[in-house]
């Protein structure tokens, strides 16, 4: 099968989580996706993410998680990275490069920091420490979408967070398009996700992240903030740090560059 693609869930105890795999490289890549997650699961996509996360498939066999199904009521990042762990040691993965993004990314401290021999390296893009001002009131405002129900809403408006004018510019005129497309039966996974994001304060412990670890970040990141990449460098003491100049929270889709850096990085 191209890219020997996989769909599979793992079982732990009383919970479960998709997950889907890809690549038979020596190294493991365990990644860890965003809050969009609380919308839709990686379930029955690996052919689809095996193509768009191709140039990690030739020399790493790559691992993509959901958040456990049926997430408790508040379920925090550190739960979060707890259930991965679990995940990941009944797959038998260990020593892992681990890239967490934005939400992926606050799990991903909590996994390095809890279980240290689990991530061999680690990278952090477009993520936060600690909760801040402008999370805070981004968040808030997509869980007063959730809870009416105006998910075309929500839809816009992490879209306008997150990517740069320049390339708004060429897909506003799908918006009308936005609260028709893969809307979730409800939204209590993603209230659930919402709320951890906006309670997530691992800032005091990331001096206990010892492995190598890039920070990349956007400069004009609306959602976690342009300071949040360079406040994770000051308390990671073995770490790197990048930030694109000009892009936002999605930076790591919008910068052609992203994944051969996050490569180099993994396999220097």
């Amino acid at each position: 099968m191209l890219f020997h693609t996989k769909n599979g869930n793992v079982c732990v105890g009383d919970m479960n989580m998709d997950y889907v795999s890809f690549g038979r490289g020596e190294d493991v890549v365990v990644m860890l996706p965003g809050l969009g997650d609380g919308l839709r699961t990686v379930r029955g996509m690996a052919l689809p993410l095996a193509m768009l996360y191709r140039i990690y498939a030739k020399d790493h066999s790559v691992f993509i998680f959901s958040r456990r199904n049926d997430l408790p009521e508040g379920h925090s990042t550190r739960d979060m990275a707890e259930d991965q762990a679990r995940a990941m040691e009944v797959l038998g993965i260990t020593d892992a490069d681990v890239i967490g993004i934005s939400q992926g990314g606050m799990i991903a401290q909590y996994l390095a920091i809890d279980h240290p021999r689990a991530v061999r390296k680690l990278v952090l893009a477009v993520t936060l420490s600690e909760q801040n001002e402008v999370i805070q009131q981004v968040v808030s405002g997509w869980i007063s979408m959730a809870r009416r129900g105006d998910y075309g809403l929500l839809m816009i408006d992490t879209a306008e967070k997150s990517y740069s004018e320049r390339y708004l510019k060429r897909y506003r005129c799908l918006y009308p398009l936005l609260g028709r497309m893969g809307k979730p039966k409800d939204l209590k996974r993603f209230l659930i996700q919402a709320d951890s994001c906006i309670h997530h304060n691992a800032g005091a412990e990331l001096e206990k992240i010892m492995c190598p670890t890039l920070i990349i970040g956007g400069a004009c990141d609306k959602i976690v903030g342009g300071s949040a990449a360079p406040d994770l460098a000051e308390k990671i003491s073995q770490s790197e740090l990048f930030i694109y100049d000009g892009l936002g929270h999605a930076a790591y889709e919008e910068a052609r560059d992203f994944h051969e850096r996050v490569l180099r990085f993994l396999e220097r």
